[in-house]
């Protein structure tokens, strides 16, 4: 059975961002129809021992700390995580690894290109290279997931390229095409040994090709992109100047959005998770919330629990 965790369920900057006086964040600070989420991340586990982070936030300290599954138990310094798999290189992905350099032993797994990212980037030796293991996901294949040691966590991963943008923070700013190259952002299908169902983590998305679609099973679980509602959403809130697709994102909404886009997948669970402090969906009385699970998705949140056998 994979045990999964939802750390947090927010979009870059988390619910309230510290600057923004928007209707959610405000909503969010008074407390009631909008809950405070913290920046998007999950822990997966085979055992409930054994506990592997997908994609370390900015706000993992945090996140840990709210997580009695991920406290330390052991010795004195020790700590039930052994791996953490990433997605990508956007700074709301990777700039938690910052905080995991108490050396602790863990694997780091990434796509060639996002380890290179790491590599060039000094201020990543922090994550000491006696204590953390770098690895590259064999692309389209099957894999078990191992600890610093190399043994066996139990959990399964396929890494898999997707539509998406190259991390904001790399961008040139001089470039004419912002589209993704091979290996920017990957999308996860994740299992535990003997599990018949998979979960797929796919948390920054800017398009569904077939080829995506006839990966998954009616037995699976998606958890997917949910930033925005609206392809004009930043601009017509006044929050931005960005569509969702300049910002590497698929839209809720629309006749291409995601849930027209996933509408005829069969699938056990869909979730949005990733969510914009601009999208109304959080507002549990809203219009679009209703309009979601009209679709059948649900949205996810801090704390949430999954069990897939």
């Amino acid at each position: 059975m994979l045990h999964v965790i939802v750390l947090g369920a927010a979009a870059g900057g988390g619910l309230p961002q510290w600057n923004c006086a928007c209707k959610m964040c405000q909503a969010a600070r008074e407390g009631g129809l909008v809950v405070p989420q913290t920046q998007s991340s999950i822990a997966i586990s085979a055992d409930g021992t054994h506990w592997v982070l997908v994609n370390a936030s900015p706000d993992v300290r945090q996140q840990f700390s709210a997580t009695p599954a991920l406290h330390p138990r052991q010795t004195p310094r020790s700590s039930p995580l052994h791996a953490v798999l990433l997605t990508n290189a956007d700074v709301d992905h990777i700039a938690g690894l910052l905080s995991l350099r108490e050396s602790q032993a863990f694997a780091v797994y990434a796509t060639s290109r996002v380890q290179r990212v790491l590599e060039a980037n000094a201020v990543f030796n922090v994550l000491s290279r006696e204590h953390v293991v770098r690895r590259t996901y064999t692309m389209d294949q099957l894999q078990p997931v191992l600890d610093a040691a190399g043994k066996d966590t139990g959990v399964r991963v396929e890494a898999f390229p997707i539509p998406g943008k190259i991390a904001l923070w790399l961008e040139d700013p001089n470039a004419i095409q912002l589209g993704s190259v091979p290996e920017d952002t990957v999308g996860l299908a994740l299992s535990a040994v003997g599990s018949s169902s998979r979960l797929f983590y796919l948390p920054g998305c800017a398009a569904v090709p077939d080829a995506i679609k006839a990966r998954l099973q009616p037995e699976d679980s998606l958890l997917f992109d949910g930033t925005t509602f609206t392809e004009d959403e930043m601009i017509t809130s006044g929050m931005g100047h960005k569509t969702a697709s300049r910002m590497g994102h698929l839209p809720m909404s629309g006749d291409t959005g995601a849930m027209a886009q996933w509408k005829d997948v069969p699938l056990k669970r869909r979730l949005f998770i990733h969510i914009n402090n601009t999208n109304p969906v959080l507002l549990a009385d809203s219009p679009e919330r209703s309009i979601i699970r009209a679709a059948g998705w649900q949205l996810a949140y801090d704390g949430m629990e999954l069990h897939l056998e």
